[in-house]
């Protein structure tokens, strides 16, 4: 349960916007609302109900965060690497207070709130900002967190009330290891994003993917999907289609594909009575095709020779 009504606590506060929401139609606001809800829950998914407060604002939301500081700032990093929605996001840390609303509702209210809302406004699109507040306790965490953020100074309200501010990005290919190496693996799939035993299992092995004969197609299965992949790279070299994308089951990484056509040799076979005479354009084609003879119960005449080219072999096939 969050905490009882009538305390004021000193809390971090996730304002969020969505832009262009209020010139949109019912139906469209509709379908923005279920996306940035549905992409809120998964922001949200990691930290216990009990640790945090949502207030619904129509165009948004505001999350409260009774707990640790810093869960606004990885909410507020997920949301903004979600994509697929216009959003404004500000973050600041100051008092709010505990409240039942006419309903019998958590509500929160304070200057906490009013703060964040501010400091939203002031974000441009996909932006999220910071108060100094939050700044100040947050940066000093970490060195992770403090570098974090850059300064970007400050900006007055319609109040004249100043408010110092610090824009947070990071690159979208180093957010999945941020993530990990602050909140843990458990958080980071929680919301969706590769963890470091996720990219070994993909890429990490060295062992060769292993092929295997299932009548109509070949199997082809590995310890990591790389390994899958250079399999069926080699196998496409010789006409091999896939069949089924390479998918993981259980701890392998698996995927099938049809069998590669057999490439003609250039060999011909002269039969003279109970002689083959084999002939074909290289050394290999001929004695692969003679083995094949033998295979059959012939047996070799004389060694191989070639003349002018063409590589000849001669065998006799048993009577019986």
């Amino acid at each position: 349960m969050p905490e009882s009504p009538g305390r004021t606590l000193v809390t971090s506060v996730l304002f969020l916007d969505i832009v262009g929401y209020s010139k949109k139609s019912v139906a469209e606001q509709m379908s923005l609302k279920k996306i940035f809800n549905d992409t809120l829950a998964k922001a949200l998914k990691p930290i216990p109900i009990s640790e945090r407060v949502i207030l619904d604002t129509g165009d948004g939301a505001a999350v409260t965060y009774l707990g640790n500081p810093e869960d606004a700032l990885f909410s507020g990093l997920i949301l903004q690497h979600s994509g697929g929605q216009e959003l404004r996001m500000g973050i600041n840390l100051g008092p709010v207070r505990v409240v039942r609303d006419l309903n019998g509702q958590t509500n929160i209210i304070g200057d906490g709130i009013n703060v964040g809302q501010r400091v939203m406004s002031f974000a441009d699109i996909g932006q999220l900002l910071v108060s100094r507040s939050f700044f100040e306790v947050v940066s000093r965490l970490s060195e992770q967190y403090e570098n974090l953020f850059t300064h970007i100074g400050e900006r007055s309200d319609k109040h004249v009330r100043a408010h110092e501010l610090y824009s947070v990005n990071i690159p979208p290919d180093t957010l999945a290891e941020f993530v990990e190496t602050t909140w843990g693996a458990q958080w980071t799939a929680s919301v969706g994003l590769e963890t470091r035993a996720d990219r070994e299992a993909e890429f990490g092995s060295d062992d060769p993917a292993q092929i295997f004969d299932s009548g109509d197609q070949l199997m082809v299965s590995g310890k990591s999907r790389m390994s899958v992949l250079i399999a069926l790279e080699e196998l496409g070299k010789n006409g091999a289609q896939v069949l089924s994308p390479i998918q993981k089951i259980g701890n392998k990484w698996m995927a099938t594909c049809a069998r590669p056509a057999v490439p003609d040799s250039g060999c011909k076979v002269e039969e003279l009575g109970f002689m083959r005479i084999v002939t074909g354009p290289t050394r290999e084609a001929v004695s692969e095709k003679l083995a094949e003879l033998i295979d059959q119960g012939a047996r070799p005449v004389h060694d191989l020779e070639e003349a002018r080219g063409v590589w000849t072999a001669v065998c006799e096939m048993n009577p019986q």
